[in-house]
Parts: C-alpha cells; sequence; structure tokens
C-alpha cells in the first residue's frame, strides 16, 4: 500500500523553491526502479519534499506545464477543452485530403488529352544543302542550320523537319544511302549533328529527320556483299535470273522504275538481275528478310539514340513487292508491250502496298514506342504518302487499336496549280471527310519535289495560301522560304545528277540582298539564286509590316495563343469557284474566327445570307492587307480584292458545329471545352 501511495504522492508533487522534483525525471521507467545504495538518490543534495495526499479536502488543482509525465498529460488530454479542438482538427485534416484526392480525380477524369509537341505549332522543312553555308564552299551544311535557329523561332515553329543528310552520293537528292550512320561530308560531321540536336533541344524545338528504308546505295557494304553472296548478305536484296538474247538482257517482267524503263538491272558479278524501284544505283532492299528488317530496327534505334524527336519514312509503299513475278497490267491494253517504258503507263499492283506492308510500318512505330516512354519524349512519326489514293492514304493512320503513323504527310496542295475555290475546298474536305475520327490532319503548301508557291499559282497568291495553311486544323507544314515567297530559280543548266525537274525548289534561302543573299560566303553556290533575292529576303521583309514573312509571324502567332485555332472545330461553310469560306469555333467560347479566302478577281460578299446569326457588323482580326487589321465591316457586303484573305471575329451563343444544319460539315480531332470559371478545359462537353 506503501508504495501505491507514494507514486500517487509523486504525481500531485508541486515544486518548491530551491529543491529539485525527483517525481519529473526524463526516464519514466526510473520512477519504479528501487534506489540502491550510493545511487544519486542518495546524494545529500538531494532534499525531502512534502506531498499533500490527493485525498485530502486541502488539494491544489493540477496545471499543466511543460514536461509533464505521461500520466499528467493524459489526465488534462481526456478534458473536453483540449479533446474537441484535437478531433476537429484531425477530421478537418482527413477531409481536406480526401477532398484533394477527390478534386484530383475529377480533374484528371474530366482533362482532355493535352496536344502534343508535334500537333502545338507548325513544323518547319529545311533541305540542308541549301538552307545556310557556314564554310564558304557553296552547300548548305548542319552548322548552318544552328547559325539559323534563333529566325526559326521567331516563326513561332515548333518542329524542325531536315531531309536526307547521310552519307551518299548525288544520286536522287541523296536518297541513294551508302551509309545510314554517318553524316555526308559536305554537311558536316557527326559532332555536327549532335551539337545541332543538343541546340534545337536547348531553344525549346523538337527535330525529325527523313529515314528511306526501301532502299541503298550501290556503294553499300550491304550490296558490296550480296553482290558477291557473302553469308546473310547473299539475300538482303531482290535478285533473280536474267535471260539473254542476242545479247541483250531480258528482264524477268515488265515492272518499271519510277523514272522509266526496266526496273531490273544486271550485274556483272553475280550475274543476276537485282530489282530496284527508283535508279538502278538505288537497289531495293528485301523486307521479307527478318535479317534485313533487323538491320532497319538497329538503325532506327541508332538515331534515336542520339536525340531525334522522330523520323518521316520515305517511300515506304514500295517496302515489299509481289513474291510471283507476274507482268503488271497496262493503263492503255491497246499499247504494244514494248512501247511500254514509262511508269505511268501501268498498274502497279504488284510493286506498291502490298499485304504485309503496313505490319512493316507498324515495326517501325513500335521501335519508336520503346523510346517514348519518358514524359515529354514522345517520339514522332510520319510517312510518305505521295500519289496514292486518299483510301490508301488514310490507311498509314492505323487502326483503332493498332498505330502506324502519327499521320501520312498530306501533300496535295504542293501540288495545287490552279488556284480556285472549288479545287482548295475539294483538297480540304477529301482530308476532313476520310480522316479516321480522333486522328490529327496536316497540310503542306510546299515540298523539295513541288514547284513553289509562288512559280505554280503567282505570288499574289502567297499570303492567302499561308492564312490556309496557318488557319486549317491539324499541323502546318511550311517548306523553307515559303514564308517570304520565294520562287524557282530559273537556271536551266544545272551541274548535278538529279532529276533535274526538282532541282529548282532547292535554290538556296535568301537571307539578305548581299552577295550570294547572304546564303554563302564563298565564290559560288551549289544551285544559282533567283534574280529577285534583293528584293525578296528575310532581312528585308522583317523590317516591312506588309511582307510576307510579317504576315506569317502573326499567322503563327495568333494560331499559338487562340484555342480556336489550335484545337477547335472546323465547319466548312459554301465552296464557290472563287472563294473558301470556314469557321473556327471552339465549346465554351463565345468568339467566332471566320475565314474569307478569295482565289477569284475581286467580289462582295453578302454573310448574312450564308451566316443566319452573324452580326452586322464583326472585326477583322487578320488580313491578308495589314491596311484592314483590326478594323469593323458591315457583314452584308464585304469586300475582297483578288487574292486577299480576311479572319473575320465576331460573338455567337450559337456556334455552327452545334447546329444540325451543320453537322456533316464539321469536325474537330480532340474535342474540349473551355470554362471560363475555372479557366480550365475539360473533356465531359
Amino acid at each position: 500500500m506503501t508504495e501505491k501511495k507514494n507514486k500517487r504522492d509523486s504525481i500531485a508533487m508541486r515544486m518548491k523553491a530551491g529543491q529539485t522534483n525527483n517525481g519529473f525525471v526524463q526516464n519514466e521507467d526510473n520512477l519504479d526502479r528501487d534506489l540502491g545504495p550510493g545511487s544519486p538518490g542518495d546524494s545529500p543534495r538531494h532534499s525531502a519534499v512534502g506531498i499533500p495526499d490527493l485525498g485530502e479536502p486541502n488539494e491544489k488543482v493540477i496545471r499543466p506545464y511543460a514536461g509533464m509525465p505521461k500520466e499528467v498529460l493524459f489526465q488534462f488530454s481526456r478534458q473536453a477543452r483540449y479533446r474537441v479542438p484535437r478531433e476537429v482538427l484531425f477530421w478537418l485534416t482527413v477531409a481536406s485530403v480526401i477532398t484533394l484526392i477527390a478534386a484530383t480525380i475529377a480533374v484528371i477524369a474530366i482533362s482532355p488529352k493535352c496536344l502534343d509537341w508535334w500537333q502545338a505549332g507548325p513544323m518547319y522543312q529545311i533541305y540542308p544543302r541549301s538552307f545556310k553555308d557556314s564554310n564558304g564552299d557553296g552547300n548548305g551544311d548542319l552548322k548552318g542550320i544552328q547559325d539559323k535557329l534563333d529566325y526559326i523561332t521567331t516563326l513561332n515553329t515548333k518542329t524542325l523537319w531536315i531531309t536526307s543528310f547521310y552519307k551518299s552520293s548525288l544520286k536522287d537528292f541523296r536518297h541513294g544511302v551508302e551509309d545510314f550512320q554517318d553524316i555526308d561530308p559536305i554537311f558536316g560531321t557527326m559532332k555536327d549533328f549532335e551539337n545541332l540536336v543538343a541546340a534545337i533541344h536547348d531553344k525549346g524545338l523538337k527535330v525529325i529527320i527523313d529515314f528511306i528504308p526501301n532502299h541503298t546505295s550501290d556503294k553499300h557494304p550491304w550490296f558490296l556483299s550480296s553482290r558477291k553472296q557473302e553469308g546473310k548478305y547473299t539475300d538482303y536484296y531482290i535478285w533473280h535470273n536474267c535471260t539473254h538474247v542476242n545479247g541483250v538482257v531480258i528482264p524477268p517482267n515488265n515492272w518499271l522504275s519510277v523514272y522509266g524503263n526496266s526496273s531490273w538491272h544486271f550485274d556483272e558479278v553475280r550475274k543476276q538481275c537485282y530489282f530496284h524501284q527508283f535508279t538502278k544505283e538505288q537497289p531495293d532492299l528485301n523486307f521479307r528478310n527478318p535479317d534485313v528488317q533487323e538491320e532497319i530496327k538497329k538503325l532506327i534505334q541508332f538515331w534515336l539514340a542520339k536525340g531525334v524527336d522522330g523520323f518521316s519514312f520515305d517511300a515506304v509503299k514500295f517496302l515489299l513487292e509481289a513474291n510471283h513475278l507476274r507482268d503488271e497490267i497496262q493503263v492503255d491494253k491497246n499499247q504494244t508491250a514494248d512501247t511500254v517504258t514509262q511508269y505511268s503507263e501501268l498498274f502497279h499492283d504488284f510493286t506498291t502496298t502490298q499485304v504485309g506492308m503496313h505490319d512493316m510500318v507498324r515495326s517501325f512505330r513500335q521501335t519508336l514506342d520503346q523510346y517514348s516512354r519518358e514524359p515529354g519524349r514522345y517520339r514522332f512519326m510520319g510517312t510518305e504518302a505521295n500519289r496514292e489514293s486518299i483510301d490508301k492514304t488514310m490507311m498509314y493512320y492505323g487502326l483503332p487499336f493498332i498505330q502506324e503513323a502519327d499521320f501520312p504527310f498530306n501533300s496535295y496542295l504542293s501540288t495545287l496549280d490552279s488556284p480556285t475555290g472549288n479545287i482548295v475546298s475539294k483538297i480540304i474536305t477529301s482530308w476532313m471527310e476520310n480522316m479516321p475520327e480522333g486522328k490529327w490532319a496536316n497540310w503542306m503548301i510546299g515540298g523539295p519535289d513541288s514547284a513553289r508557291l509562288t512559280s505554280r499559282l503567282g505570288k499574289e497568291y502567297v499570303n492567302i495560301m499561308n492564312m490556309l495553311l496557318l488557319t486549317l486544323p491539324g499541323t502546318p507544314i511550311t517548306y523553307y522560304g515559303e514564308e517570304i515567297g520565294m520562287r524557282n530559280t530559273e537556271a536551266t543548266n544545272f551541274n548535278e545528277s538529279y532529276d533535274s525537274s526538282t532541282l529548282p525548289s532547292k535554290s538556296p534561302m535568301q537571307w539578305d540582298n548581299s552577295s550570294n543573299a547572304g546564303f554563302s560566303e564563298g565564290s559560288h553556290t551549289w544551285l544559282p539564286l533567283t534574280s529577285d533575292y534583293h528584293s525578296v529576303n528575310v532581312d528585308i521583309q522583317k523590317s516591312q509590316s506588309t511582307s510576307a514573312l510579317n504576315l506569317y509571324q502573326e499567322l503563327s502567332l495568333l494560331r499559338a495563343n487562340e484555342l480556336l485555332l489550335n484545337r477547335g472545330w472546323f465547319c466548312y461553310l459554301k465552296n464557290d469557284y472563287d472563294y473558301v469560306m470556314y469557321t473556327r469555333e471552339f465549346d465554351g467560347i463565345d468568339r467566332v474566327f471566320l475565314v474569307v479566302l478569295n482565289f477569284g478577281e475581286n467580289l462582295t460578299l453578302n454573310l448574312m445570307k450564308i451566316i443566319s446569326n452573324i452580326p452586322t457588323k464583326v472585326r477583322i482580326r487578320l488580313s491578308t492587307n495589314s491596311d484592314r487589321k483590326g478594323s469593323e465591316v458591315d457583314t452584308s457586303a464585304i469586300g475582297l480584292h483578288k487574292g486577299e484573305g480576311l479572319i473575320l471575329e465576331y460573338k455567337t451563343k450559337n456556334p455552327l458545329h452545334g447546329q444540325t444544319a451543320f453537322r456533316d460539315r464539321c469536325f474537330v480531332s480532340n474535342r474540349a471545352c473551355y470554362s471560363s470559371v475555372f479557366d480550365i478545359l475539360y473533356s465531359s462537353c
């Protein structure tokens, strides 16, 4: 009993002046420990303390203070004034955590898919030999591209697309590659390429490059080994026996090269014919050989490891040929077989888009996906689809659950040579109506293999075509020089072993009006400059508010800043021989952009007859005629000059994409809605 009483009394102990309270010790276990002789408890400096009995009437109220033992703490913690606030704070914390988790889940659930980098802004295609010469040899190079990155950023471009720069002979614009893992010395070194990629990424840009899997150069080590039938390389290419009649080689069938004449060439070393879809210096690889497929996979991985963000895969429709050697059918069945020498004179049912070709393309996609797992490092894949029907072109998007290309490159506007509203409208609607649901469009108005826009349509259509390019839904792709309205070079005597028909569009970039247009400090350029470079160049147009370059920059900036343009609805209104008209709209935004492009002569439009709920006055947000920018116009009579384009802005609560009459004319890839209250995008429209 005495021991229990001592413990109870120690709890009620009060501090006295000049005395140490042994009841409040840091180690509470000492409370129950007996003190032996000679222990600190026997020290003279400790004195006895009087402890009043807790049960006595004169008991004083215990008050908390620092250092109290747990028994005292428990006694006070059970009091309502301490317990209730503690419980309230606990449950408030729990409720806050649950609310934050629920809000996070809700935001994730309703958030639309973000645009990826290849969707977020224009691509800028560069033919490296013609962009900028850094060493004075008359040829553009990789260092030259790096020197001009600041200019490229002023175009609000997000991606650089650099065409072929592999070690190669001059045949077919360097598409006959001798070494897929090396840079042609004319462009620099591998170190130059690595520096360029690093500099591009430092600017917040991405870079994609050409890749040509279908064929190699006849100087490639694989081909040199194959013609000697060395090991696994024996069947890296497509070989067949040829017959000889009176010293003339008779090919296995009537298949033709893209450039005309037989696609079979007799090799004196192997004594067989090899197959080439292009020039005889570009033998086709045998993609039915698994070793070839593995080699291509390793090459893709090599460049991904170098930091490239994606590829444009060229000539993929030629990857496979039919196993049989049956002749292809003549377009004109009455034509004598011996006179059929041009590619267009045959239907190419056995040498293009064969069964299994899309499996090859999907294998490229799978390799890229392996390098796309890091956040922000998605690897883009585009495919060339020139001269394909719209149905075959759309197949490159893949199937609903099996992805191929992010998009096949859309070059239909690049071949436009008759600027009429009807033709432009047909090109646009054909793509939008056939594109699989949820896929992303793209548009090109020029490229290395087509005549420049100014030379095809005339300089009066440069601005209107750039306005079209940058206001259509999807990714706009600009070929270098189109932003300033460059035209083809006039020279006809080219000292190059190329297809001369496409050389004029590859003339050197026109930077200023100095010697060689600022392209090179050397004594010559690899191709002649155009004669108008003194007045059509970057330096002059930077200081002109009415220039093509200034309008291009304004359009690309507007596109970057406006949801209506970069991911909104596209509603096609009306086609006419003279003009094209469409709106760009966005759920949750009460503004609409109405784009009107006049490809004909001067005209006056009554928009109130075309759009029932349009206001009587609308504002011109941008115009190809800079004097009209920001002004208001009467919608009952809007005048447009030849080649003039307008972006009109007005408010409405009844956008066209919500109207039944326009349901079949409106398209959107990744639908999203805008909340002005929370300033966020959400998907549950």
